[in-house]
């Protein structure tokens, strides 16, 4: 096994002229449609920076000094106006995507925040993003897997109003009170055992709780029904659930509701036994509905890329910004969900979507096409 370094070529086209000796018509050769008219950047480029930034999370000013080495000479402030334009370029496969997300009806959703420079006040500010996520492979549903994220400069439950305007179904959600208004005859809260779970598991961490220890072991019985009922069709794992965890769900409740008065009500084991019984109802939507998921963990596996990047290019340069980031991570992280090389698949659709009908562009989108071969070859 050996490393080949990469490298960077320079691609001259040149449209050559001809004259008719007969009838004096001039014929030119077809120049080829570039991502950024006149611009430098060819396709293949463009994707490189894109999964460095925002899949393998290398900050622009980083990625700078590693073209430098190669004797390639791209600023960050340049790379920076690329992802704007691929950003633009792109958007009508996002807007595609997120339009995918609001015909389903059971949809993920969570939110993160990130930190957006304000040049007016001299410091950063707290912008949002919210990701919702459609992924029907736990029960076997065949309709595309697809990930939308947006991005907004404060917290307002406006914003996941307006992103949800045409959704109706269940919606996984943690707690946050900006759904709240959401929820009713077109949208059905479904919340996360997890959250629960996590609760008792911080009262252990704090001191050794026996109670807290056997509302985790009744919590994972639910679990390993779930691990056992994955992948099934979701007629059975509604059956499954009805015969095997609603009896524990309901011993649980009981369970909790008495012991609950027998605690020191400011004690942290209190409060997650509120917590669990303020929920319960959306705790138990996923008992009588195969599709649904007992947690929201799928959202917040899909808010892991946006966490893992925020650590190392630490903030947006603007809203502007924030909203390219979820733009770009709506297309990556989709495409990584069927199994394309992120690189090779942006790097098909920029050479591809200038030129494409645009009534065709869903032939672009990443469960359309086929991808590429493996990159790497496993070691002889």
């Amino acid at each position: 096994m050996e490393h080949v370094p990469a490298s960077v070529k320079i691609v001259r086209h040149v449209e050559k002229r001809m004259i008719c000796r007969d009838c004096d018509t001039t014929v030119s050769g077809e120049m080829p449609t570039l991502p950024i008219e006149k611009g430098k950047p060819g396709p293949g480029l463009l994707a490189h920076i894109m999964v460095a930034k925002f899949d393998d999370h290398i900050p622009l000013y980083r990625l700078s000094e590693m073209y430098d080495r190669l004797g390639i000479d791209i600023s960050r402030s340049v790379m920076a106006d690329w992802m704007g334009r691929v950003s633009v370029l792109l958007s009508p496969l996002i807007l595609l995507i997120r339009a995918h997300i609001a015909a389903v009806d059971r949809i993920h959703t969570d939110d993160t925040p990130v930190d957006v420079l304000d040049p007016g006040r001299g410091k950063t500010k707290t912008g949002r993003v919210w990701v919702y996520v459609f992924d029907g492979s736990g029960y076997q549903d065949p309709t595309p897997r697809a990930i939308a994220y947006y991005y907004s400069p404060d917290r307002k439950g406006a914003h996941p109003a307006d992103h949800l305007a045409d959704f109706s179904g269940v919606m996984h959600a943690d707690g946050y009170g900006g759904y709240k208004k959401l929820y009713g005859n077109q949208i059905i809260e479904a919340a996360c055992m997890a959250h629960v779970r996590r609760k008792f598991h911080d009262v252990i961490k704090l001191k050794p709780s026996p109670i807290a220890d056997e509302a985790l072991t009744r919590i994972g019985a639910l679990y390993d029904i779930e691990d056992r009922i994955h992948g099934m069709p979701a007629d059975e794992r509604r059956a499954l659930r009805q015969e095997h965890a609603r009896p524990i769900l309901r011993d649980l409740k009981v369970w909790i509701e008495d012991t609950l008065p027998t605690l020191p009500q400011k004690q942290k084991l209190a409060e997650a036994m509120r917590y669990a019984l303020s929920r319960w109802a959306a705790l138990s939507v996923y008992i009588d509905d195969g599709r649904v998921e007992i947690d929201n963990n799928i959202a917040e596996r899909a808010m892991r890329p946006l966490g893992i990047g925020r650590k190392n290019w630490l903030f947006a340069g603007s809203d502007k910004g924030g909203e390219r980031i979820a733009n770009i991570l709506t297309i990556i992280e989709t495409a990584k969900l069927h199994g394309h090389n992120p690189e090779t698949y942006l790097t098909d659709v920029l050479t591809r979507i200038k030129d494409y009908p645009t009534d065709r562009l869903e032939d672009l989108l990443p469960w359309n096409m086929l991808p590429a071969g493996p990159a790497l070859q496993k070691a002889v």
